[in-house]
């Protein structure tokens, strides 16, 4: 119990150094620059602690469910040596915590707005929340389908390199192409899909996968995860742009 305590301290003053860049940013511009005082003082005092508290018992879940969860998996599958299970269950990881991200429920939403206003799409409740969901079902199938080739490309042994920059020169090409009205969401819409959920499982997937595999490094192998899960978004938004 007292080692939990002890952790548990350390993360708070860990929080506490993270934040206070920007804290001491933000103080700065107002009290020296704008030569104001902060707006409802108590609010934003009772907002900072809730967000260090957060932080806190986020990073602490953390390491101690997600880390260890996601590692535990890929060990599990390794042993059971299906590949094709594996690559099911990467699709349904990355198809499913991209579902939940906040962030891109709230990108999405966003897009669905300024599409409205901008006549791009009707301007009803029904026509909104349709363009909204779709936009998150394509970027969450992207998504899957990145983690899965990026499983594979583990498994496999494959540079990432070649990935990487066929994709960019792929998402180049797209937007030449794409609507103007789609190529801002699509750059976003990598940003948002790793996020909070996402990318804590998929790391662990990642390095528990490459260190359950022989030959395979941890370091150099395991990661990269990310990069695939940032990449697809936009291309598969770009197309949604060109074919819708």
């Amino acid at each position: 119990m007292k080692g939990h305590v002890v952790a548990l301290s350390r993360r708070v003053v860990d929080a506490l150094r993270d934040l206070a860049p920007i804290i001491g940013v933000i103080a700065f511009f107002q009290i020296v620059v704008l030569q104001q005082p902060f707006p409802n003082f108590g609010s934003v005092f009772v907002g900072l602690v809730c967000v260090v508290v957060g932080l806190t018992l986020f990073i602490q879940g953390l390491e101690s469910g997600l880390f260890p969860l996601g590692e535990t998996i890929a060990h599990a599958f390794a042993r059971k040596g299906s590949v094709t299970a594996l690559l099911a269950f990467a699709f349904c990881l990355g198809f499913g915590t991209t579902v939940a991200e906040p962030a891109l429920i709230a990108i999405a939403a966003e897009a669905a707005d300024v599409a409205s206003e901008a006549g791009a799409i009707a301007a009803d409740e029904a026509a909104r929340g349709d363009y909204a969901f779709n936009l998150r079902m394509v970027v969450a199938l992207s998504v899957g389908v990145a983690i899965v080739l990026g499983v594979l490309r583990i498994v496999k042994g494959w540079a990432i390199h070649r990935f990487i920059i066929g994709g960019y020169v792929l998402v180049t090409a797209l937007t030449a192409f794409a609507p103007d009205e789609i190529v801002g969401v699509a750059y976003d819409a990598g940003g948002v899909a790793t996020s909070t959920i996402t990318v804590p499982l998929v790391t662990a997937l990642g390095v528990g996968l490459a260190s359950a595999i022989k030959g395979r490094n941890p370091m150099t192998d395991g990661f990269g995860l990310i990069a695939f899960a940032c990449l697809n978004p936009m291309i598969f938004v770009l197309t949604f742009g060109l074919v819708a």
